[in-house]
């Protein structure tokens, strides 16, 4: 179905037909006499493991592959050092890390992306409040310097408009995702600058940077209240009751795509990893039709942009065509350390 839009509206969504034509009227300017299109809208999103592109704005992305746009993952680890977390999957005898590849290539193929493995090895996740080291080599404990300079050239070779990672907490505190903040968001200016790096290719100045704010606690709220009602099990009763003093991160939000009619794909794409995600679990307690009319978003922080945004937004592209020109850096949030 990617590719093809479907022929009314799924669970209530509203917007799709008028978000595909914003963006086929952005792409029509771009179509030479003839009929083929010159340059095209790209979005690249970079994640810290396999499973992590699926469970973190997959929607988002495939509702932009079917509206046109190039999009490409770009996976940092392979995610190596994890846990099988279905007690249903056997492995067989094989290695993890190959299972976690096949696994990785049966979301790409669902979501409709294309995909570039980084090649650093999984940092692991040490329990929390204990002292023990980061693997030598691996991705978290190698210099900054070194891991990023492999993001630029991807950066630099496919040449997107819009960036997506997570915040300078991770999303959660494992190494891996707070590396992959920190080497996107280094990545994010290097890119842009002709004098660093200059072997992995000629300079890329995206114009959008953003990060994925998809476990802010009034989403969780709004969804948990909307399970509960409709009499249904909700994953996410326990862990509101535990949040503590952490950031509710809802007033971080400046950007809510509605992709609902995508929050099905989704779905295929995170059961695809196996390993991590019983696909009988609760995280799919919550009935598609519900999650749709409660929240039909997939929501986002923009961190830094090379142009003047315009603040809330209804989609990452909003001000861009795919020849708006890179100019300096003009707009940060306060709040990037």
């Amino acid at each position: 179905m990617l590719g093809v839009w479907p022929s009314g509206t799924v669970h209530g969504c509203e917007t799709t037909v008028r978000l595909r034509t914003v963006l086929q009227v952005r792409l029509s300017d771009e179509v030479d006499e003839g009929g083929a299109v010159a340059q095209q809208l790209r979005l690249m999103s970079v994640h810290a493991h396999p499973d992590d592109e699926s469970s973190k704005g997959a929607a988002t992305l495939a509702k932009y592959v079917a509206e046109g746009v190039e999009v490409r993952v770009v996976t940092c680890t392979g995610g190596e050092r994890g846990d099988v977390l279905n007690d249903a999957v056997d492995l067989g005898g094989r290695e993890l890390a190959t299972v976690r590849r096949e696994e990785m290539a049966r979301a790409v193929s669902i979501l409709g992306i294309s995909h570039r493995w980084l090649g650093f090895p999984d940092s692991g996740f040490p329990e929390p409040g204990t002292d023990a080291e980061l693997p030598e080599g691996s991705f978290a404990a190698l210099p900054l310097e070194v891991v990023v300079e492999p993001l630029v050239a991807a950066i630099r070779e496919f040449r997107p408009h819009v960036l997506v990672t997570y915040d300078e907490e991770g999303g959660y505190p494992h190494p891996d995702h707070i590396r992959t903040h920190e080497v996107s968001a280094e990545a994010f200016e290097a890119a842009a600058d002709p004098d660093r790096f200059p072997a992995a290719g000629p300079a890329w100045a995206p114009l959008k940077l953003y990060y994925d704010v998809t476990f802010h606690k009034d989403r969780m709220r709004v969804l948990h209240e909307a399970a509960v009602t409709a009499g249904g099990d909700s994953p996410f009763g326990e862990w509101l009751a535990n949040w503590g003093d952490r950031p509710e991160k809802t007033d971080r939000v400046t950007t809510r795509v509605e992709c609902c009619d995508f929050f099905h794909v989704r779905e295929e794409a995170l059961k695809a990893h196996a390993t991590q995600v019983d696909p009988t679990g609760r995280w799919f307690a919550i009935p598609l039709a519900v999650h749709s009319e409660a929240w039909p978003t997939e929501d986002f922080e923009l961190a830094a942009a090379r142009m003047e945004p315009r603040i809330p937004e209804a989609e990452l592209f909003d001000g861009i065509t795919a020849d708006t020109p890179a100019g300096q850096l003009r707009w940060r949030t306060k709040r990037r350390t």
